[in-house]
């Protein structure tokens, strides 16, 4: 997909990637995780606004296209990439991001337990204070309860599988942290009915 389509997502970053960037500095972070980094247009924002990001995603492809990007913009010394599949714990040491970053990865094809398995090695590797920033399409989205029923609140829509959260969802993966905030907004065509949640971890 990112073969065919470089700039798929485009090269602006998102409002939430630019919202997470503000909370970020006013934190006082340095280093940043994003997590489903896509072909980069976010983790880009935040090398340009001074932080070290350390981008992941399971395509090595949009890594590729992110590194190249980097390079021709000057903020290659500011990213780092990794390919990773967030089924699997990251290869990360416990405490070693200030942040944490990401845009609808959690809404992804995952069941339920996986998705607090990725919160859970999230929350190992930020450091304690770090602010994590993610978002989810809601089950107030016109897609959801149609297309393919996968069980879990995953439906299937043209080949493309979302976890839709609910509140409860939303409220079980902060526990043990401290929800700063659930905000609602929408992106794209349908539009696109979103939460962007702030956690942080004590």
């Amino acid at each position: 997909m990112y073969e065919a389509n470089p700039h798929m997502y485009g090269d602006d970053a998102s409002a939430p990637a630019r919202h997470a960037a503000e909370r970020f500095a006013a934190d006082g972070t340095n280093a940043v995780l994003e997590l489903g980094s896509g072909h980069g247009r976010d983790a880009l924002h935040f090398a340009r606004r001074g932080f070290l990001v350390h981008a992941t995603d399971f395509s090595a492809t949009a890594l590729d296209q992110l590194r190249t990007r980097a390079r021709q913009e000057g903020t290659a010394d500011r990213i780092s990439t990794l390919v990773h599949d967030v089924r699997t714990p990251l290869p990360l040491p416990d405490g070693s991001a200030d942040a944490a970053f990401a845009h609808m990865l959690l809404c992804m094809a995952l069941f339920t337990e996986q998705i607090h398995d990725v919160v859970t090695e999230i929350r190992r590797v930020l450091r304690p204070g770090g602010r994590l920033v993610y978002t989810a399409r809601h089950t107030g989205d016109s897609h959801y309860g149609t297309g393919i029923d996968h069980g879990d609140d995953i439906h299937e829509h043209g080949g493309f599988a979302v976890h839709y959260f609910d509140r409860a969802l939303v409220d079980s993966l902060a526990r043990g942290w401290n929800l700063a905030e659930v905000h609602a907004f929408e992106e794209g065509g349908l539009p696109r009915k979103l939460w962007r949640v702030e956690q942080v971890k004590p």
